[in-house]
């Protein structure tokens, strides 16, 4: 079977039994969470200040940021966010083939208090972070195997949103075309209209989600 094919077909299969799991919704936030910390290193690297974050519990999110220098630094910024979401992906399955579980939700963890010392000050993300925290820690201390499948079902949920994330903004995009998120944000900054930027967002991710999986094949 074309890997293309077998690779969209897994995710379509893990995207429905995982949406059987109680509180499934809840912890998809967490890719929500790495996006919005894409934007944040990006403006931070582009010599820019990061005012503040927010995460919703409609898994939508806010960066209010501020840049000092104009040029391609709003448009690399606002390219960070989907980004780093599939990118992050590809690093939560690079994490499990290598038997790195334990390591790699202490990572998540770790960002979970930067977010919270640097960006995430009121509201409902503070008080998601600081309940995520405290979940990851127990599954930490609860021993290897329900460590080991707590961590894999993080990295699934983050796979399934990298991709979903920029379907929905794709379709957005095509319908309501100014408010399209990031891709508006970049059709505004460039001549590129806002369902060119969703789509490339599309294909990014699924490129990302057919890498994360041969990572997991190989693993099993």
């Amino acid at each position: 079977m074309n890997k293309w094919i077998k690779a969209l077909l897994f995710l379509v299969g893990a995207a429905i039994l995982t949406r059987l799991i109680p509180f499934s919704s809840w912890f998809r936030i967490l890719d929500t969470m790495i996006h919005e910390l894409g934007h944040a290193l990006m403006t931070l690297l582009m010599s820019g200040r990061v005012l503040s974050i927010e995460l919703n519990p409609d898994h939508s999110g806010v960066t209010y940021s501020m840049l000092s220098s104009g040029g391609w630094s709003p448009v690399v910024v606002s390219l960070a966010g989907y980004v780093s979401a599939s990118v992050f992906a590809i690093l939560m399955f690079l994490g499990y083939a290598r038997k790195r579980q334990g390591e790699g939700l202490m990572t998540i963890t770790a960002l979970a208090v930067i977010m919270i010392i640097f960006f995430v000050h009121k509201g409902y993300g503070l008080w998601w972070l600081i309940i995520f925290i405290i979940v990851n820690l127990i599954f930490y201390m609860l021993g290897p195997k329900i460590r080991n499948f707590y961590y894999l079902l993080l990295a699934f949920l983050v796979l399934e949103e990298s991709v979903m994330g920029p379907l929905t903004l794709a379709i957005l995009a095509l319908s309501q075309p100014s408010q399209a998120g990031d891709a508006s944000n970049l059709a505004n900054m460039t001549v590129v209209p806002a369902i060119i930027w969703a789509l490339l967002f599309f294909v990014f991710s699924l490129w990302c989600a057919k890498v994360a999986l041969q990572l997991f094949w190989k693993k099993r």
